[in-house]
């Protein structure tokens, strides 16, 4: 199985030294890209791009940025792009000697507190975490929605809740479905798992997960806070897609769209992308994924022919591919436990198959 990376590392040097650092993380991470002053190129270092802000703009959302050198550049560069957490790339500030990396934006959604760490012992630095979750080792929505692939669905709620956690209130966590199983580990402290909408009623804050918010979910409030909740959804489907070769992405997405809203499925519940390997770098398929920041995996045809029992069949398809249905056979085979929820269907170009996974929820 191959999985594609949505987003990739860049880094920005401004000075010889700085550069030499780039040169050693690039040693270490040969898939990453660094660009420096001119009169510092080479060795896999490329040149700066002569519009950089525009060079980040077509890159935000889907890289990853370090800026080794002082704070400010990186801010100068990216104040036009930042919108919010849940979308801007994660960036990352480095000293050039390579004794402190700090995650400046996008650290928990977008991995930049995560990737800090590990630029931290790639380079033997230490990394200086300033999130207030972070610094006090408390329970963090945005980390929990990440870790357990959540969607989360009011982020002004999110950071209400984020905020009662540090301000020490105990945060009620319901799960609607029964098929979701949360774990065996025990939970972080702030956060109290209910077993019945009752209990959970009981509690000022309430994260609850679920596809729609449970009926009669109301109960009374503990003192005369106002009750918060914040509805998480699991993403819990595969969406296998086999396609034509160079089909544009409009015609792609328009349908997957529309294959999803004919099956009652929200965008939000697609976990991940699935197809054969020669399709890996399709640019629809790769466009598609960016869009909807989803992972996007791919296996060769001898994994895919594994998958027995599949609802049709395409002679075409096999001459050309190596097997007989792309779309159903990826699904089934990226999520070995599911249930197929709709089998190979054909729209311009394209084919798609739907699976439903159990979800987990881990703490």
């Amino acid at each position: 199985m191959k999985e594609t990376e949505i987003r990739n590392i860049i880094l920005f040097s401004f000075t010889r030294t700085g550069t030499s650092l780039a040169r050693e993380l690039l040693k270490r991470q040969p898939g990453w890209t660094a660009y420096a002053p001119e009169k510092y190129v080479g060795e896999g270092v490329l040149p700066l791009p002569k519009e950089r802000e525009k060079f980040i703009g077509a890159q935000w959302g889907r890289a990853a940025f370090l800026f080794i050198g002082a704070a400010g550049i990186a801010v100068r560069y990216i104040a036009p792009w930042v919108r919010d957490k849940y979308t801007d790339s994660p960036v990352l500030v480095m000293d050039e000697r390579g004794a402190y990396v700090i995650p400046l934006l996008s650290g928990h959604m977008g991995g930049a507190a995560v990737l800090a760490d590990e630029i931290a012992d790639l380079a033997g630095a230490t990394a200086v975490h300033t999130t207030a979750t972070d610094v006090q080792g408390r329970f963090a929505v945005d980390v929990f929605a990440k870790e357990n692939h959540l969607t989360v669905t009011d982020r002004t709620a999110a950071k209400e809740i984020s905020a009662a956690v540090l301000d020490g209130e105990e945060i009620a966590l319901y799960i609607e479905d029964a098929g979701w199983d949360r774990g065996q580990s025990a939970l972080p402290e702030g956060l109290v798992f209910c077993r019945t909408k009752e209990e959970a009623g009981l509690f000022c804050r309430r994260i609850i997960i679920a596809r729609e918010l449970p009926s009669g979910f109301s109960g009374t409030c503990k003192g005369a806070q106002t009750t918060l909740f914040l509805k998480m959804e699991l993403p819990d489907i595969i969406a296998g897609i086999g396609c034509r070769k160079g089909i544009p992405a409009e015609v792609l997405e328009e349908g997957f769209r529309e294959i999803l809203e004919e099956t009652g499925v929200a965008v939000s519940r697609v976990k991940m992308l699935a197809s054969i390997d020669l399709k890996k770098d399709e640019p629809a398929l790769r466009k598609l994924a960016d869009t909807y920041r989803l992972p996007f995996v791919t296996y060769p045809a001898e994994e895919l022919r594994r998958v027995r029992d599949v609802s049709s069949g395409s002679e075409f398809v096999e001459k050309v591919t190596g097997v007989d249905n792309v779309c159903e056979r990826a699904a089934r085979l990226c999520c070995a436990d599911g249930i197929l929820l709709r089998g190979k269907t054909v729209r311009s170009g394209m084919t798609m198959a739907l699976v439903k996974c159990p979800g987990t929820i881990r703490f």
